[in-house]
């Protein structure tokens, strides 16, 4: 249940009788926090303390508080856009769909509700976990619709499908160059066979864009979304000023509480240097691992039909990417680059390299996000430069048996995500979700790195674990660093935004395989309930 952002009981409010779990450098474990009715933290005290004052209490009832969790890379409010405005294609554990019948009928579940000729789109679906293991392709889609055009993303987001009215409509043919970065598939008679890697542009472009409305609409679903899994703050990888715009219009109507930290995505209509809280920008140099897209050093595990040392492509040449960097570094913008595959992660780290010797930073905290497949020799570069990682942990989860079978083999499978590495190296990183690419759950993603189970419950690089501590920074502490704003969140000390999430038990103390099953009672944004549970 969302609540109205209602100031709690009194000018000074304390909660008690529970484990504040604070976060600070110490991760000291304190018995009570006061806030002030500015929405930021007075004090964190002793019981004896509290009670010896006069003051409106908050009882805990021995459950535990914590700061807000950090979604530390995702998309927001895609989560909410995809579920108003498209079909779920998901298989399990997040959808329902196995098979290539079950893809097609929900596809026309969907058509039930669209008038004729309407875009027909659908999301989230994954040829690996279908029956038979391949993509859709415009045959499968033309037996859902020969008079709508249809358009659907694979899970990753790095790939999509059309059938052959959409190909029609975005002028795709046989004769149809692949474009830079990207890769338009062909059937063995050479024509389009629906499927485009790193290019959905192509025909995503032509599907009406939503108005401001069910913009606005998204941003409010996706808002309550998060805040009932105690999210305070989402980071969002790479949006627009059009985005930033709605976002604000959702907060002055009420349907955003949600704290956000804002990346756009490269572009040429940036603002020339950072101003007004905007001081990211996101770009990208691979794909998706699982989408065969990621950039990798060495050949993929298992090829591809009629390939032989397929290694995934960058997005650009390294001397583009480069000069991209050197361009928003010089400006003085934090950059933050995706690079899943290890070939992408070293163009990444040597344009970094060569801004910050052009333009010496003191302080750029670079980002690399996902991660996955980092060698040890890159954390090292990473240590050199000061690079902070955002890691997609819930690959070991969702992906890691595929990982490990198909797409990397046992040893690279076993160091995605290399947690355990970044940290002895004194590496500061974030875990994150990517949503809508998996469920924003930071408490999964602390599970992900506690235990390193996949979907199978096979065990993927147990040397990678790290303890549960660590795994709350980061999506606490060190995810507020990683973003600039540590000094008004991230912990529970004195001076910072009362921004907390009540767990019903203390990930801390519970066994490791249990943290993903606590449940979240209550989230609070400046020292007001944000959701509570009914």
């Amino acid at each position: 249940m969302v609540l109205s952002m209602a100031i709690l009981r009194g000018a000074d409010t304390v909660f008690v009788n529970g484990d504040v779990v604070t976060m600070d450098a110490r991760g000291t474990v304190a018995e009570a926090v006061r806030v002030g009715e500015n929405g930021r933290i007075l004090a964190v005290e002793n019981r004896d303390a509290v009670i010896a004052k006069d003051t409106v209490v908050e009882d805990l009832h021995g459950r535990t508080l914590l700061p807000g969790f950090y979604a530390a890379h995702d998309h927001f409010p895609s989560w909410g856009s995809s579920r108003l405005d498209s079909a779920d294609l998901n298989s399990p554990p997040i959808g329902s769909v196995t098979t290539m019948a079950q893809l097609q009928d929900s596809l026309r579940e969907r058509a039930k509700k669209l008038p004729p000729g309407a875009w027909l789109v659908g999301h989230g679906y994954d040829d690996t976990l279908l029956a038979e293991m391949r993509h859709p392709n415009r045959t499968d889609l033309d037996a859902v619709s020969t008079t709508q055009p249809i358009w659907i993303v694979h899970t990753s987001g790095h790939l999509g499908v059309a059938n052959s009215v959409a190909l029609k409509m975005a002028g795709i043919t046989r004769d149809t160059p692949n474009p830079k970065g990207g890769v338009i598939q062909k059937d063995t008679n050479g024509e389009p066979s629906g499927v485009f890697e790193e290019c959905g542009g192509l025909v995503g472009h032509l599907i009406p864009a939503p108005d401001e409305a069910q913009r606005l609409e998204a941003i409010k679903v996706c808002n309550a979304h998060y805040l009932s899994k105690g999210v305070t703050t989402a980071v969002i990888a790479g949006t627009t000023l059009q985005a930033v715009e709605d976002l604000e219009k959702a907060r002055e109507a009420g349907g955003l509480v949600l704290r956000t930290k804002i990346m756009l995505a490269e572009n040429r209509l940036l603002p020339a240097s950072p101003r007004d809280g905007l001081t990211t920008v996101k770009m990208g140099q691979d794909g998706s691992i699982q989408g065969y897209t990621g950039y990798l050093s060495a050949p993929y595990s298992v090829q591809r039909a009629g390939q032989t040392e397929y290694r995934g492509f960058p997005r650009r040449p390294l001397a583009e990417l480069i000069e991209l960097v050197k361009k928003y570094h010089r400006n003085g913008y934090q950059i933050a680059i995706h690079a899943n595959g290890d070939a992408a992660i070293d163009d990444v780290l040597t344009a970094f390299e060569s801004a910050q010797r052009d333009f010496p930073r003191s302080d750029a905290r670079f980002r690399i996000e996902h991660s996955q497949t980092a060698r040890e020799d890159q954390l090292d570069r990473m240590k050199t430069l000061g690079v902070t990682p955002s890691f997609f942990v819930g690959h070991v989860f969702y992906w890691g048996d595929r990982h490990r079978d198909i797409f990397l083999g046992p040893e690279r499978a076993a160091r995605i995500s290399p947690l355990a590495s970044a940290q002895k190296r004194g590496i500061r990183f974030t875990i994150h979700d990517d949503t809508p690419v998996t469920p924003v759950n930071p408490l999964m993603l602390v599970w992900d790195a506690v235990n390193r189970q996949t979907r199978s419950g096979a065990t993927l690089g147990p040397e990678q674990r790290i303890a549960v501590l660590d795994a709350l920074r980061a999506v606490t502490s060190d995810a507020a660093w990683q973003n600039f704003e540590e000094k008004d969140k991230g912990s529970i000390e004195a001076g910072k935004l009362a921004d907390f999430v009540i767990l019903e038990r203390n990930p801390l103390t519970v066994p490791a395989m249990e943290i993903r099953n606590i449940s979240i009672r209550e989230t609070i944004i400046g020292g007001r309930t944000a959701w509570r549970e009914k």
